[in-house]
């Protein structure tokens, strides 16, 4: 049997194992009440504060569609491929170990990859039939009114998209390693609190824990929820999931021995840094929100886009000081944007800035080009760009 009919055979019956699944239609009647309770509560949070009923319509110029509707009801995604999602995909996988049919597959000449890939498009395509209730949300918002941008929706979804690969790449390369079920659930579940723990760390100490938050799963959607389409952050996932599933693959190799396995386990991981520090090169990225939130007036990224030399930037503030926050949101990530090297250094002796508040220096942030520096307290866009043009002379 060719490779394309042995692949065809296998989707068909892991489709039919996924049917048969309780825990799948558990996870779709789960996913349904969860948009349902976000669409609900982003049209009374949106009617709320757009004055809706005559009342105040202070903030509704600061609402977007994008935040005030397709976040939240998207959002119920988010949770759902982080707590219910794997169980799902491990499922697939454990199931076929504990009954031994994945060894009587393999052993029919059936190539690892080729059964980690059916069981992996299967569990994609259960996760986009659970999507049907957002997509009809979103119907049923154009129906009553609402403004939707295409781009800001397409963007959004692809976040998730890659969000539910990665915990499905993960629940399988857990289960395929493991020899249980409820091992592999306790796995996947570690590396998703791992990975929540690290975005803490990385927001309350900031430094290299910081650095190591923006790879994980939640960060990566964030950018997506902002309306950026990052081709760093997308090869970083395409790279992680195709890690993941290459493990899986090597683990359920019945011709290797534990030892040759973990080696090539291990090659896989030196791989995958290997090719996420080369991913985490990519600068370029696209702003497909229609406010262009990420990006400056198109004259200023004219007039950054013309400096070749390196922008050094030196933030002396802590990582929870709010102002750090307005920065990053505010200026340094559309720099990164549209400069052709930016390099940022934080310099900051606690994690609070209570006790840099002595420090004269505290507050500052230093923009250097060449040998000319700027310095500003202020984390406006127009006094931080003042500051960058008169660096550059």
């Amino acid at each position: 049997m060719r490779s394309p009919e042995r692949l065809a055979l296998l989707l068909c019956n892991a489709w039919r194992e996924l049917r048969a699944a309780r825990a799948w239609w558990l996870f779709l009647l789960a996913a349904g009440a969860l948009v349902g309770h976000a669409f609900v509560t982003a049209i009374a949070t949106y009617a709320e504060v757009s004055g809706a009923g005559g009342g105040p319509a202070a903030l509704s110029q600061g609402v977007s569609p994008l935040d005030g509707f397709i976040v939240p009801v998207f959002g119920a995604y988010a949770i759902a491929a982080t707590l219910l999602l794997p169980f799902v995909a491990i499922r697939l996988m454990s199931a076929d170990k504990e009954s031994g049919s994945a060894s009587l597959t393999l052993a029919s000449g059936v190539q690892p990859a080729e059964l980690v890939l059916a069981k992996f498009l299967v569990a994609l395509l259960g996760w986009g039939v659970a999507v049907v209730p957002g997509l009809v949300a979103l119907v049923l918002w154009r129906m009553a009114g609402g403004h939707l941008f295409g781009a800001e929706v397409g963007v959004v979804l692809l976040g998730h998209l890659l969000r539910a690969a990665f915990t499905i790449a993960l629940a399988l390369a857990a289960a395929a390693v493991t020899e249980s079920a409820s091992t592999a659930a306790i796995v996947a579940l570690g590396v998703t609190l791992g990975a929540w723990a690290l975005d803490f760390i990385g927001a309350v100490q900031g430094g290299t824990a910081q650095r190591l938050a923006r790879l994980t799963p939640d960060a990566a959607l964030r950018v997506f929820e902002r309306g950026e389409l990052s081709p760093a952050v997308v090869a970083s996932s395409v790279v992680v999931i195709v890690a993941l599933l290459a493990i899986a693959a090597t683990a359920l190799h019945i011709s290797r021995t534990p030892r040759r396995s973990a080696a090539r386990i291990a090659l896989v991981l030196v791989g995958t840094v290997v090719l996420l520090a080369a991913a985490a090169r990519l600068r370029s990225s696209a702003d497909l929100s229609e406010d262009r939130r990420n990006s400056f007036s198109p004259a200023d990224e004219r007039a950054l886009a013309g400096i070749r030399e390196p922008l050094d930037v030196e933030v002396h503030l802590s990582p929870e000081d709010p102002r750090l926050a307005d920065l990053e949101r505010g200026v340094l990530q559309k720099l990164e944007r549209s400069m052709h090297d930016v390099r940022v250094r934080y310099v900051a002796t606690s994690a609070t800035g209570l006790f840099d508040r002595p420090d004269p220096s505290y507050g500052e942030v230093w923009y250097t080009i060449g040998r000319q520096r700027g310095m500003s307290r202020s984390t406006t866009v127009p006094i931080v760009l003042e500051s960058i043009y008169r660096a550059a002379g």
